[in-house]
């Protein structure tokens, strides 16, 4: 089951989101969520594509249920941070995709975190998309409910063909939801734009069976989208108890004076929207889907010629509906 793992709302809030003036008050507390664990030479390494002025953040989420001491990443996501065009953007990377996952041969890019955490995964990534990553982020599960709660609920576009599969988890995510005032159970009764609480949009992040994987992976982009403009619209009276919230779940290479750097950087920007891409491109013709027999289950399986249009977005800013390769 997927669970919008929410890896990405650690650079949605701490770094896209707050104002600079807050980091004053997050410093020490940043330095709290360092990870020393991954190997930093492979962030390090220039090996594949790279450009000044961009900046390519791999957000990861885990499907770790409670109890479970394995999982796998639910959630990949690259943010770019791109200066040099003046522009955010997000591309989420499908997690059945088939690569070559280095010492554990062609498997479904999920399979990485299992082996080898955020070292083997963000390898598995450069190797396959041939493009670097200069930092990462991850956040756990459980963080999800509590931000969206501490924010007031945030607001998303319910498709009318979504509400039957979200009221079927939703008695589930209420009782994991550890909030003293999320009151009586509530359904989602109608479609269109509406505020979800945190139990509501988890359950909405979770839909998967009514449609396809990648269009999980839309709603997910629009989760974060959500939570983005949740966070503009928050008063900075209520920052203190956000950054409480979201840090005893995160956890990232980068160094409090990085995070700071790239939040004043993402304030330069200015235009918090972000441009949003899925890889691979499920068109049938840049990539195709199938089962492979064996143990494999259904991959989908990208046409290498394809990776032009994935740099095309990320370095030159040129959307795939724009692009003339497609």
């Amino acid at each position: 089951m997927s669970k919008l793992k929410k890896l990405v709302i650690f650079l949605a809030i701490l770094v896209i989101a707050f104002p600079a003036a807050t980091f004053g008050y997050v410093y020490f507390k940043l330095k709290g969520i360092h990870d020393s664990g991954v190997d930093q030479n492979i962030l390090n390494s220039n090996d594949y594509r790279n450009e000044n002025g961009i900046t390519n953040i791999l957000l990861m989420g885990t499907d770790g249920r409670p109890g479970e001491k394995n999982s796998r990443s639910d959630a990949m996501m690259i943010l770019t941070i791109d200066g040099k065009n003046k522009s955010l953007k997000l591309t989420s990377l499908a997690r059945d995709t088939y690569v070559d996952i280095p010492g554990h041969g062609k498997q479904k890019l999920t399979h990485a975190y299992v082996y080898g955490q955020e070292s083997l995964l963000i390898e598995t990534i450069e190797k396959n998309f041939e493009l670097d990553i200069q930092d990462y982020a991850t956040v756990d599960f459980y963080s999800f409910m509590d931000i969206v709660d501490t924010l007031g609920g945030v607001e998303v576009e319910v498709k009318q063909g979504e509400i039957r599969e979200m009221n079927k988890f939703i008695p589930e995510t209420y009782n994991w939801s550890e909030n003293p005032n999320k009151g009586n159970i509530e359904y989602i009764n109608y479609s269109g734009v509406q505020k979800l609480n945190g139990y509501q949009l988890l359950s909405y992040s979770r839909i998967r069976k009514n449609d396809s994987a990648l269009e999980r992976d839309r709603r997910q982009r629009n989760v974060i989208q959500g939570l983005i403009n949740g966070v503009k619209d928050l008063p900075i009276t209520k920052y203190p108890s956000l950054v409480d919230t979201i840090l005893p779940y995160v956890k990232t290479n980068m160094q409090p004076t990085q995070i700071i750097g790239l939040g004043s950087k993402v304030l330069s920007i200015g235009n918090l929207e972000l441009k949003q891409m899925e890889f691979p491109i499920d068109d049938g013709i840049h990539s195709t889907g199938g089962n492979l027999g064996g143990n494999t289950g259904w991959v989908l399986q990208f046409d290498p010629d394809s990776l032009e249009i994935l740099h095309d977005f990320i370095f030159m800013n040129i959307m795939p509906a724009d692009n003339p390769n497609i």
